[in-house]
């Protein structure tokens, strides 16, 4: 996913703020080595002590080390809380305003344009939303 976005837009974004479940130990240095900085939750250890999260594991490369002692830090913490408030909301609004929980369309064409067109009704309602009533 990050190829294309690199593909697309000509660069690697300085910052990536993960769901959990795509913060691999093969993701993490992959994404470091081309300059990005990751920010996703750590997860505790199975059967371990809380204070157990944040330290290094057997297996892990410098750049996961380095992942970790970054998301214990507050400031870490905070930029990562980030992420709910943008890409949790609009996944929210797709779900709860648009209605798109089941596509009822088959094949990756029939999907992308019914995406691409609650994309555009949602950044067209946000749009008229933040406007001021006498511009729209």
């Amino acid at each position: 996913m990050e190829e294309q976005v690199a593909r697309r837009t000509g660069k690697h974004p300085a910052d990536y703020l993960v769901d959990g479940g795509f913060a691999t130990r093969t993701a993490i240095p992959t994404l470091e080595q081309r300059g990005v900085t990751v920010y996703a939750p750590v997860r505790l250890p199975k059967s371990k002590p809380e204070a157990q999260r944040y330290q290094p594991r057997y297996r892990d490369t410098p750049e996961v080390v380095a992942w970790r002692q970054r998301m214990a830090t507050d400031e870490a913490k905070a930029i990562y809380r980030q992420r709910a408030a943008t890409a949790e909301w609009v996944n929210a609004q797709f779900r709860g305003r648009h209605n798109v929980q089941r596509l009822t369309v088959r094949g990756l064409e029939r999907v992308t344009t019914v995406m691409l067109l609650v994309a555009v009704t949602h950044n067209l309602l946000r749009w008229v939303s933040l406007v001021p009533s006498g511009l729209a």
